[in-house]
């Protein structure tokens, strides 16, 4: 699995300073979220970004090997941070088909127990 830093950067695409990983607006054709399919899709069913990776936003939130820590990020370092040493749930990135847009901007955070499952997550 990609670090959280590694996550972002790759779904950026390229693409710095801007909220979503096409620019600073959204409409549905761009991403699958807050149900407007109703159910995941296809990967590729929406367009690639950047660095040719599809579904970095919306569809499933996906899993990311570091552990989170809602502050970790006011004192990590800028380069390459890790995320904590320990903890009990891990990041999700990416937004979900199920969840509004918020969760699609590049920067968002999210985070579940790393022995759930559910709809909403993938890889």
């Amino acid at each position: 699995m990609p670090t959280e830093a590694e996550w972002e950067y790759v779904a950026r695409g390229g693409l710095e300073g801007k909220r979503y990983l096409w620019g600073d607006s959204i409409n549905s054709s761009q991403a699958n979220y807050d149900p407007n399919v109703g159910k995941t899709t296809t990967v590729g069913s929406y367009a690639a970004n950047g660095y040719s990776l599809y579904d970095m936003a919306g569809n499933v939130y996906e899993w990311c090997q570091d552990w989170y820590g809602e502050n970790y990020y006011n004192g990590s370092p800028a380069k390459n941070p890790l995320g904590p040493d320990t903890g009990s749930k891990r990041v999700l990135r990416g937004g979900s088909w199920y969840y509004l847009t918020n969760g699609l901007r590049v920067a968002s955070r999210d985070y579940s127990y790393p022995n759930s499952r559910n709809y909403n997550n993938g890889f």
